[in-house]
């Protein structure tokens, strides 16, 4: 495997009282796709909460680059250049589109996503470049994602990027993950659609009741039905 840029390690993480990530491990190399698979309640978002400080770590270690970030604040996290794209995608509607992706290149880092790229790889963004965000679901999604791509961060953490989108919508989504998966950057991926999460990833960990339960390359995941059968139902 290619340089680790994250790993977690015997990862423990909580919401209040509940324990919901229970000794969890696994690593994502350099350019690689990783996905987090499993059933609604598996621990999978919590780990990229977990990953973004946005779920209490009591023990183990989240390793960036290999140094400790577990607790580190989370506009802390987006400097050293982890973007977490969230399900519920949090664009600003009272910004305009060109606004909400320049605030977002203010914590980030130098490099091949400028605005005029953005604006080449998303057209329906540079079309609306000076209008309000206030837009449908796929296009909150685009925008997203663009958001997270402009700060050039060394790690994506994208969470369910086709949840809630029409058929159509859901697969020009798609589209823009597997075009940027092509470019090589990183990113650790949930997406419910067990089938699209495969085709867009290179490895892959089963999580059931906040534990990993297998792990591996896709084909070996594939290749292991009994464990599909239990986890993940296909």
């Amino acid at each position: 495997m290619s340089a680790v840029v994250l790993e977690l390690e015997s990862v423990n993480a909580f919401y209040d009282k509940s324990h919901i990530l229970k000794n969890v491990s696994l690593s994502v190399g350099e350019g690689e796709v990783v996905a987090l698979l499993g059933r609604n309640g598996s621990g999978r978002s919590t780990t990229l909460k977990a990953v973004m400080g946005l779920a209490s770590v009591r023990s183990g270690e989240i390793r960036f680059h290999g140094k400790p970030i577990q607790h580190r604040p989370t506009y802390n996290l987006a400097k050293l250049g982890i973007a977490f794209v969230p399900e519920d995608r949090r664009v600003f509607p009272n910004l305009t589109i060109a606004e909400n992706l320049r605030l977002a290149a203010l914590s980030g880092r130098k490099g091949n996503w400028t605005e005029k790229r953005i604006y080449e790889y998303f057209a329906v963004l540079g079309e609306r470049r000076d209008k309000l965000a206030k837009l449908s679901g796929g296009e909150q999604q685009m925008l997203a994602i663009a958001r997270a791509l402009i700060a050039n961060p060394a790690i994506i953490l994208l969470d369910e990027p086709m949840e809630g989108l029409a058929p159509l919508i859901a697969r020009n989504v798609e589209d823009v993950v597997r075009r940027i998966r092509e470019e090589g950057n990183t990113i650790l991926l949930v997406e419910q659609n067990v089938e699209i999460a495969m085709s867009l990833s290179d490895r892959g960990y089963i999580l059931s009741n906040g534990r990993v339960m297998a792990s591996g390359k896709i084909d070996e995941l594939k290749a292991d039905t009994a464990a599909m059968q239990r986890y993940l139902a296909v």
